[in-house]
């Protein structure tokens, strides 16, 4: 997530209420000392072990009685490692889900470590994503709707709430009014879209936004950015984060009953000023646009309304045709590169002289200068892109057309 610095590399573990500690990082993880041993809230990345083991147990030497994953992503359930190489036999706690997330993981592999490549603009060679048996911590212990662990006579309330994931769980521990909630909030606008993964739940998690809202939770423990403090602040963080996931699910949906094109209503979306200006609803992971897509998918199916569209012509015969009709596939490189080098730019030029850039490469891939221009075009767009996924993806065309001949 890009919502905070680079995990540390020193071990680093914060008191943020007595006997809770907070250790950041890529991910974070929450630590509790009880009178039977430590609950932990997520392990973080299987990379991460070792920094997050020294985290913890600079601050104390208590048995790991309990694990809880928020969630089965890779970032959050694969750090126990160094826990487990110590000694300690901690039970796992998690939704059902996430045992189904873990098998579904094995099975698409590939594609995982493929789309995950393109997310972060890293090399998939190296990427290694779980599939065998023995990556995954399975939990022992699970649950559907709600769960209260006593641990040291102390309670821990799990719940299970939809969001970024459909295995998602949010601990409350009321006596220390303490909310370790995932990524239910992850300080930037919610990762309710993402353009290349399973079914996100901006409405659902909008109802846990308001749940959470009205816990009076005195400290936040995200999985990812910062920690929050005080009963008023939290409130208004979920409570303008619900607000924002609202009012794109109610604009989407209202798209899709009055006949909208799918691509009309996307163009349409207007998220209200204030919270605009909110620096926790920033797109700089996820987008509106990408939230409102999903929405999309899930009330109205993968056809996108245009009849064209529904068993179109392969890709690289319309660029042909396109090109033939614009005088060759100079032509399009030409357009393209005229947009790109406007003085006064626009977000709407950029967009169309990436679709030039695009076409020019599929209708002669084997063209240096459409390869180059495409290289352009999509580098053009990567920078002015707020979204980490946007620029991803766009990072990843740039890379597909080609180095430069003397690179």
């Amino acid at each position: 997530m890009p919502t905070r610095a680079p995990a540390p590399s020193e071990p680093t573990a914060l008191e943020v209420a007595p006997g809770t500690w907070f250790v950041p990082g890529w991910v974070n993880v929450a630590a509790f000392a009880t009178a039977d041993g430590l609950v932990l809230v997520d392990a973080g990345l299987a990379g991460d072990a070792r920094r997050i083991h020294a985290a913890v147990r600079s601050v104390t030497d208590l048995p790991l009685h309990t694990v809880v994953f928020t969630h089965g992503h890779v970032d959050h359930a694969f750090g126990l490692r160094a826990f487990l190489e110590a000694g300690d036999r901690p039970r796992i706690v998690a939704h059902t889900g996430v045992a189904d997330r873990f098998r579904r993981y094995a099975r698409t592999a590939g594609y995982n470590a493929r789309i995950n490549a393109v997310q972060f603009g890293v090399d998939p060679e190296a990427l290694r994503w779980p599939s065998a048996d023995a990556d995954f911590a399975w939990p022992d212990v699970t649950y559907t709707d709600a769960l209260d662990l006593v641990v040291g006579g102390e309670t821990f309330c799990l719940r299970h709430a939809r969001g970024e994931t459909d295995d998602g769980t949010w601990v409350w521990v009321p006596d220390r009014r303490v909310l370790a909630c995932g990524d239910l909030f992850i300080g930037v606008a919610p990762n309710a879209g993402n353009p290349q993964k399973v079914q996100r739940y901006p409405e659902e998690w909008a109802d846990a936004s308001e749940t959470l809202a009205g816990l009076g939770a005195e400290v936040l423990l995200p999985g990812h950015s910062d920690h929050r403090t005080g009963a008023a602040t939290i409130r208004h963080l979920f409570t303008v984060q619900a607000e924002y996931l609202r009012s794109i699910v109610e604009q989407t949906i209202a798209g899709l009953n009055a006949g909208l094109p799918h691509d009309a209503i996307v163009a349409a979306l207007e998220i209200p000023a204030h919270l605009l200006a909110e620096p926790t609803l920033q797109p700089l992971y996820d987008r509106p646009e990408f939230i409102a897509r999903n929405v999309i998918r899930k009330y109205g199916g993968w056809w996108n309304g245009s009849p064209a569209d529904l068993l179109p012509a392969p890709a690289d015969a319309r660029a042909r045709e396109i090109a033939a009709l614009a005088g060759g596939t100079a032509a399009l490189v030409a357009r393209a590169r005229t947009l790109l080098a406007t003085d006064d730019r626009s977000d709407a030029d950029l967009r169309l002289a990436c679709h030039l850039a695009e076409w020019a490469v599929l209708a002669a891939p084997d063209d240096p200068d459409a390869r180059a221009c495409a290289r352009e075009a999509f580098g053009a767009r990567a920078a002015a892109e707020s979204s980490l996924m946007g620029r991803g993806i766009f990072g990843a065309a740039v890379r597909a057309a080609g180095a430069p001949p003397d690179a």
